[in-house]
């Protein structure tokens, strides 16, 4: 598995990789409070809904490790901790991991038995349980990556529509999803990882991907780190690229994150995902989301309830990083931010779209992969029973 990591932590300790100095500085903040773990999920030095969701879990774990919960019963614990985490819910509204996670932890938190404890033990039975369930969030992401990547690359393996002569396919990807944006290996990049490390992978590309250009400074990191055949596109050369059925350039899949999937399977992921999937489908090419089960959203029927937000327009107009020195090298120590585009011009900048699930020909996940019935419509009942009769059969 990669040795990248874009968080560690211990208890007490959490440090979250800055993503925005990548891909040429490695430094990790510490991120103790909730007010942090917000400002860094907010600016996107930490991005994924996976990272996201076990950042905000963690920070308010360190946070009451380390005795900011001043309440001296049960009750008033719980009740400071719905408090805080419904804080860190506002900083990414998108992403469904955050709101799944905060559903849980809050959960946990109120089924602690305390009725038989004194205070101070019922308050300490309470904290510890939180960081406990916090904690197995960040184990459990690991492990549902890993079968993700199983799971995708075997299911693309027996559906590819073209192969290599050697049986291999190329694939291409959009925006991060790899170890960057989880707690390692990755979800869509993980299925890549697991075809090139299978030895099934013949060429990966990936976009640029608007806004902030998670493609060209995150993934293409990765699939540089990890020596796997590579590319990198803009996103406006994906047609052409699709157009061109030569060698590597026979695309077999796009395989992409969600940041949600809702009930009918519309996905929203990164802007840019809507238009790769129609693309897709004109070529004949397997459209893949790779999504946990976190990441499905049962609760909201259709892609149009789905909340879009909106990013800075400097996000568009202006762009920073390490300086090249006339040497062609990369110098660390200057930074510089430079005018993209006139900086007067009006700017719209979604950060999601939403690819509707008559374009998504498979939604892979932990459990397994789920296709379209007969009727042409996803249905996640079968992998995720107990939440689905939660919510659709009570």
């Amino acid at each position: 598995m990669s040795g990248l990591q874009a968080i560690r932590y211990t208890r007490g300790k959490l440090e979250v990789l800055d993503q925005l100095r990548l891909p040429h500085e490695h430094h990790y903040d510490d991120v103790a409070t909730s007010e942090e773990a917000f400002d860094c999920i907010k600016a996107m030095r930490v991005r994924g809904a996976p990272a996201i969701a076990i950042v905000a879990a963690l920070a308010h774990g360190v946070e009451l490790h380390k005795g900011a919960c001043k309440a001296s019963t049960a009750t008033e614990t719980i009740s400071y901790i719905d408090s805080r985490l419904d804080y860190l819910k506002e900083s990414r509204p998108t992403a469904v991991d955050l709101t799944n996670a905060i559903t849980h932890l809050k959960s946990v938190v109120r089924a602690v038995e305390t009725s038989t404890l004194e205070q101070a033990a019922a308050k300490s039975a309470v904290i510890d349980a939180y960081i406990a369930a916090a904690e197995e969030i960040f184990r459990k992401d690991t492990e549902t990556n890993l079968r993700i990547g199983e799971h995708g690359s075997k299911w693309l393996l027996d559906n590819a529509p073209v192969k290599s002569p050697e049986g291999k396919i190329s694939v291409l990807t959009h925006c991060n999803t790899g170890s960057l944006a989880t707690s390692g290996h990755g979800t869509a990049l993980g299925i890549i990882r697991s075809l090139h490390s299978a030895g099934n992978l013949y060429h990966a590309f990936c976009t640029e991907t608007r806004p902030y250009n998670q493609g060209s400074r995150l993934t293409a990191f990765e699939l540089v780190y990890e020596c796997m055949p590579a590319t990198l596109i803009t996103d406006s050369m994906a047609g052409a690229l699709f157009a061109t059925k030569k060698a590597e350039r026979y695309i077999s899949a796009v395989i992409v994150g969600a940041d949600r999937v809702v009930r009918n399977g519309d996905t929203a992921n990164k802007v840019g995902t809507y238009a790769l999937a129609v693309l897709a489908r004109y070529h004949g090419i397997k459209f893949i989301v790779a999504a946990p089960t976190t990441s499905i959203d049962l609760q909201t029927t259709t892609g149009a309830d789905i909340k879009i937000e909106e990013r800075k327009p400097e996000e568009l107009t202006q762009i920073s990083g390490a300086v090249v020195g006339s040497n062609g090298k990369v110098d660390i120590s200057r930074v510089a931010r430079v005018a993209t585009a006139h900086q007067e011009i009006g700017v719209w900048n979604p950060a999601f779209d939403v690819t509707p699930a008559e374009l998504i020909d498979a939604v892979v996940t932990e459990k397994g992969v789920v296709v379209k019935s007969e009727n042409g419509a996803f249905d996640f009942r079968d992998i995720m029973p107990e939440r689905w009769a939660a919510v659709i059969e009570k």
